[in-house]
Formats: C-alpha cells, sequence, structure tokens
C-alpha cells in the first residue's frame, strides 16, 4: 500500500463520517462554519482541521500548515486516514477522527469530490454533502476574486461535472440564494443524522 492510500482504523467505526464537497465559489466553507457556530460545545460533534501544505495566514479554512517535507513524511508515517494533491496543495485528514468514529461520535470533513473513492474506502458509513450553486452564481462569485474572465469562468463550469456518483450515499445542497437557507439544511442534515445514530 503506497502512503497515500486510506487506512482503516482497526476499531470499526460506528460513528458518521460526513465529507463535504463541492465547486469553487459554491460557499463550503461559509457553510461548515454555520454548522460548527451551531454545534459547538456538543461533545459527540466534531470538525475535521485538515492539514495543508499552505501557510496558515493565507486565509480561507483554520487549518494546520505544514510544509511539504512534513507533508511527506506524515503521510508515510500513516498520520492520514485521507489524503490528496490538488491546485499545487496537499490536502490531509488526521487519521485520528477514526477514533471519535470509533465513540459513535459524528464526524464532518472538507473534501474532495476527486477523492471520494478513498473517503468510501476509510470511512463507513459516509455521507456526502454536496455544496452546488447554479453556474451563474458561482461565476459571479468566482469573477469577484478577480483570478478569471467571466467568460472563462463559464466555461470551465460548463466542462466540469458538478453530478455526485449515484454509489454515494449523498445529500445535495443549493446555496444559490440565501447563505442563512443553506446553512440550515445542514444543520437539519446533521441533526437528522445524531438522531439517527442515537436510536441505533
Amino acid at each position: 500500500m503506497d502512503g497515500r492510500a486510506a487506512r482503516l482504523h482497526p476499531n470499526a467505526a460506528t460513528g458518521t463520517m460526513v465529507v463535504v464537497v463541492g465547486p469553487s465559489g459554491a460557499g463550503k466553507d461559509s457553510l461548515i462554519q454555520i454548522a460548527k457556530d451551531h454545534f459547538a460545545g456538543r461533545a459527540n460533534v466534531h470538525f475535521v482541521q485538515r492539514v495543508i501544505t499552505r501557510p496558515a495566514d493565507a486565509g480561507g479554512e483554520e487549518h494546520k500548515d505544514v510544509s511539504n517535507a512534513e507533508f511527506g513524511s506524515m503521510r508515510e508515517e500513516g498520520a492520514f486516514a485521507v489524503d490528496w494533491d490538488a491546485h499545487g496543495l496537499s490536502y490531509g485528514i488526521p487519521s485520528a477522527v477514526h477514533e471519535k468514529l470509533a465513540l459513535g461520535h459524528l464526524v464532518v470533513a472538507n473534501g474532495s469530490r476527486s477523492v471520494l473513492g478513498r473517503f468510501a474506502e476509510a470511512f463507513s458509513p459516509l455521507l456526502v454533502v454536496n455544496i452546488t450553486a447554479r453556474p451563474e452564481v458561482l461565476a459571479q462569485r468566482l469573477e469577484q476574486r478577480g483570478r478569471e474572465t467571466r467568460e472563462d469562468i463559464l466555461a470551465r463550469l460548463n466542462r466540469g461535472s458538478l453530478e455526485i456518483p449515484e454509489a454515494f450515499d449523498c445529500v445535495t445542497i443549493d446555496n444559490s440564494g440565501l447563505l442563512a437557507d443553506a446553512g440550515k439544511t445542514l444543520v437539519g442534515t446533521l441533526e437528522g443524522i445524531l438522531a439517527r445514530n442515537s436510536q441505533s
């Protein structure tokens, strides 16, 4: 097994891993923060702090920043349940999340559609929360970042599929409208999982 493959924890997980995915501009980070604020203080709900080869002051989500060399060492030592490379950066989900899942807890992680197969290998049960928005909304949000022209953004969005393969248990949340509305939907989804776990 190479260093990038998912490593399974010896204890069977009884909790649920929720991986939040979606394209740039969909609002993943904002929605995760809403859920994080809602569940603050709940001992059975955990939001993963990812390990990323990106400076801590670069903006975006709160994460543990490491160098490329440090990430490579952690990968080889089995420090990650799932890890992947994208856009010149490396991302890792710490293997310690298995300890929370083994207690029957709910764990929420910011993930990537490109590595859902690795998440499925590492976690069961797994729920994918797919955050989407209409193409014109995504284009407007991305255009405001000033990195691409609107035409380039729309062309890229039209080339890519935002669908999640049917093999995954998936909830799709449209964040084209008010952030608060999508936030309520995400919170409700997580509350539903907690309710089911408590009855099992």
